[in-house]
């Protein structure tokens, strides 16, 4: 959650702003870091304020990787004796922030076009990148190797590898 109040109610030990800090942080220190993070869409009591407050820390955090899921109560839990949202609101949320994923996914992968890094195979045609971006290459690897791959083309999920000269 991006909301201070929601963080709370999830029994949180931080505030949004930790998040938005410790992310500032490690960037300056390492430029190029590419963060994920997990949200739950529809928390009990979240109004469309509060999750619009999530939906501006994925950009304040520059959050690239996005895992998202509505909402579902668990029998016995404080939340699922808390004021629920729509099952219906909980999902059009959850597609939205999964939306937002796609399309920063999508500037990550655009802006890694045509640079050459190390990947590490994680099978005979996938590997990773430092940021964790898949890479699929054709010709086959063996999983384990590090291999220069020119990030030549991306499918708006993952790049596809090519052997760099």
């Amino acid at each position: 959650a991006g909301d201070d109040m929601i963080l709370k109610r999830m029994k949180r030990r931080h505030l949004r702003e930790d998040s938005i800090r410790f992310c500032e942080e490690a960037r300056r220190l390492r430029p190029d870091i590419v963060f994920g993070a997990d949200f739950i869409a529809g928390f009990p009591t979240e109004t469309d304020e509060m999750f619009e407050n999530t939906m501006r820390l994925v950009d304040e955090c520059g959050l690239t990787w996005l895992h998202v899921f509505p909402f579902s109560p668990r029998p016995g839990t404080p939340a699922a004796k808390m004021p629920q949202v729509t099952r219906d609101i909980a999902k059009q949320r959850a597609e939205r922030l999964r939306a937002k994923g796609r399309a920063r996914v999508l500037a990550h992968l655009e802006e890694g076009l045509g640079a050459t890094r190390p990947v590490l195979m994680e099978t005979a045609t996938l590997g990773r990148t430092h940021q964790f971006t898949p890479v699929r290459v054709a010709e086959e690897a063996r999983a384990g190797d590090i291999l220069a791959l020119r990030l030549a083309a991306h499918d708006g999920q993952s790049f596809e590898g090519l052997r760099a000269a």
